[in-house]
């Protein structure tokens, strides 16, 4: 069967052949997939950057926003069936590992993951892995069923966020926190913009800060939503606050070493800040710790970082996207801003339009 792969440590992307996966074990699923979607992941991989290969091997097959549908089942199978669609999840734990279904927890470092991490992703036509790693996924929602993965990422940071603050804040309540809150998001790509669909739907209000025009694709989503539009050019990180008042959370998904130290300013009162985005490269970074420091202590402050999903976040996941789908049916659906044939996949992990949110590879349509 046809693969997307790359050798870790050069800039290229290529079809190369692989034997179709069977099923060996009762407890297997195979899924035929039918999209992948393209993240910063996948482009910094085929430039050369961070990627490991499986054991063994010289290539690594890439791609880890997967979705496709059940061809067939192992006898043991329980929870889907041939023909429903589904997703893989990424991470896998190592097996001394205590975090059991938690895998995005593991404590020795010795995971892998799908796509990325010492095991083969899923730029394929087939897949095979345990039941304990799929996730059905409504057909109502088979259109942007492939937004499953980034959503997992969005709604475990803002979940282990509201915990957290329910943790240790008096008379607080997992099920309403949000509501009425301000939280700021950093970054209107992907894992921003469906952060703020997951936040608007449980009630909290949203700004939105990116460094792009108004009047483009991602504020405009935004907008549809009920967000506000913060033009990071205009307003400096640190002042958001002067002008919109109590920050109660910040959602930062910019990667923007820098950035992400300004935005601590902005941070109101028992606050708390989870970081999703990754910094690339080791530049020196100028900091003025003090201030930030006494902020944190004095205004009881939380920082967390948040990587990964686990399969409950997967669930949470899909099912608040079924529920965008339906309030937000036209916004959501601008998320994907382009569906690209297999066989033209090379410019894509090169090329992007400046108005892009979620590019996706199609191999098959749904």
């Amino acid at each position: 069967m046809k693969a997307i792969a790359i050798i870790p440590g050069t800039k290229n992307a290529f079809f190369t052949e692989r034997p179709e996966p069977q099923i060996s074990a009762p407890d297997e699923i195979k899924l035929k997939i039918l999209q992948v979607g393209i993240c910063g992941t996948d482009r910094e991989e085929v430039a050369g950057g961070r990627a490991d290969a499986p054991s063994g091997s010289k290539e690594l097959v890439i791609g880890h926003e997967n979705f496709g549908k059940v061809v067939e089942v192992g006898s043991a199978v329980k929870n889907v069936q041939v023909g429903d669609y589904a997703m893989f999840t990424v991470r896998r734990d190592c097996e001394p590992c205590i975090c059991g279904h938690h895998n995005d927890m593991c404590f020795t470092g010795r995971y892998t993951e799908r796509g990325i991490k010492g095991r083969d992703g899923y730029q394929v036509e087939y897949a095979v892995d345990q039941e304990r790693y799929i996730v059905k996924i409504p057909e109502a929602i088979k259109h942007i069923g492939v937004l499953a993965e980034p959503m997992s990422v969005s709604e475990k940071a803002i979940n282990e966020s509201v915990h957290i603050q329910c943790a240790r804040l008096p008379e607080a309540n997992p099920e309403t926190w949000l509501q009425g809150k301000q939280v700021l998001v950093a970054g209107l790509g992907p894992i921003g913009l469906l952060a703020a669909f997951i936040l608007r739907l449980r009630g909290a209000n949203v700004l939105g800060m990116d460094i792009v025009d108004e009047a483009t694709l991602r504020p405009s989503v935004l907008k549809e939503i009920g967000g506000k539009y913060v033009d990071g050019r205009k307003v400096k990180a640190e002042n958001i606050d002067d002008t919109f008042g109590q920050i109660d959370m910040i959602f930062e998904a910019t990667g923007v070493a820098s950035l992400e130290f300004e935005l601590l300013g902005a941070l109101g009162i028992n606050g708390i800040y989870v970081l999703t985005g990754i910094p690339a490269g080791a530049r020196p970074l100028t900091v003025v710790g003090a201030p930030l420091l006494q902020q944190m202590v004095l205004k009881n402050q939380l920082m967390v970082g948040s990587v990964n999903a686990s399969v409950n976040d997967f669930k949470t996941g899909i099912k608040e996207l079924t529920e965008a789908n339906q309030q937000y049916t036209d916004a959501i659906n601008k998320v994907i801003t382009e569906r690209i044939p297999i066989n033209d996949f090379q410019n894509a992990f090169t090329e992007h339009d400046p108005n892009e949110i979620k590019g996706v590879i199609e191999w098959e349509k749904p």
